[in-house]
């Protein structure tokens, strides 16, 4: 049997800086010497860890992928891996969010390279949008129009991940809060004015928000909030609370509903958010995809199924 490869994806985007040689030096460290063969790559552009992940799950040999940087580049490498039986991805983060392994019992693990090496697997759900994946929450509406513009604000001297969600928040707030939409859930319609569409397969977002903690990584189902027209007024508690994970102390306000597809219909074209990456569009639609995603961690931790 051939040793397992190991392929580390590093994006120089990811975070405040560029961290391609710290990196490097920690991977060499560890990986120089053993007997499994490695490799580092580094992408150019917005796409390239697509390409890269592709790349080496084609090879057709076992092989692991280390997405190095935040969870934007962790699903740019989940939407080149999915569906290749013998690839499996991790997180070794680098980015200002790291949302993602929030999951997990201990998201600190995920920063040993060590322990990374030492790993367990699981196969997680994954949610398909057009022609595109994410592993963790998707959202539209004022969440969406805040989260796709967090990365104008982390660049920011001295804000991190939970700062710059909360100047989005704010800007977001002053333009407007709830717009109309059209919602099918399953076989369940919903009408009227919306403030945000959360749509999860994982638990963790914008830096520190919990809002579904019940959701699981592999029930095979996607946990919906709908929070309906609030007022300015009112929009900080409402926000507060669903950030914690407390929607249901907002019954007349929050909806939540487990199902296997959603679609949106906005009247006009409006951002979306996939994992923190923005895409576009008028109609949107949700689904549990086809393809699953094998993920490994750090011996010994729990993840929340």
């Amino acid at each position: 049997m051939s040793p397992v490869r190991h392929v580390f994806i590093i994006n120089p985007a990811a975070g405040k800086r560029d961290r391609t040689e710290e990196y490097s030096a920690k991977i060499r460290a560890e990986l120089e010497g053993r007997a499994e063969p490695f490799e580092i790559c580094v992408s150019a552009q917005k796409g390239d860890c697509t390409r890269l992940a592709r790349k080496a799950a084609e090879q057709g040999d076992e092989v692991r992928i280390y997405a190095c940087g935040g969870d934007g580049t962790l699903n740019e490498v989940v939407n080149g891996a999915a569906g290749y039986a013998n690839a499996a991805i991790t997180c070794f983060p680098g980015g200002s969010g790291n949302d993602f392994v929030k999951c997990f019992s201990e998201p600190e693990a995920f920063r040993s390279l060590e322990r990374l090496l030492d790993a367990e697997t699981a196969e997680f759900d994954l949610i398909r949008c057009g022609d595109r994946l994410a592993i963790n929450i998707c959202s539209i509406g004022l969440d969406a129009r805040i989260g796709t513009e967090v990365s104008t604000y982390k660049r920011l001297p001295f804000v991190g991940g939970t700062g710059a969600y909360i100047l989005s928040t704010i800007v977001n707030i002053i333009r407007g809060i709830h717009r109309p939409y059209r919602v099918q859930l399953d076989d369940e319609a919903f009408e009227g004015r919306k403030s945000l569409i959360c749509v999860a397969n994982g638990r963790h977002y914008g830096g520190g928000f919990h809002p579904v903690p019940g959701a699981s990584l592999d029930d095979g189902l996607l946990d919906v909030l709908l929070v309906t027209k609030v007022s300015r007024l009112i929009v900080p508690i409402v926000i507060g609370k669903y950030a914690a994970g407390r929607y249901a102390e907002l019954p007349k306000l929050v909806t939540f509903r487990r199902c296997k597809n959603v679609k949106i219909t906005c009247e006009t074209e409006e951002p979306v958010n996939l994992d923190g990456e923005e895409v576009r569009g008028t109609e949107v639609s949700f689904s549990v995809a086809e393809e699953k995603i094998r993920f490994f961690y750090p011996r010994g931790l729990i993840y929340e199924a």
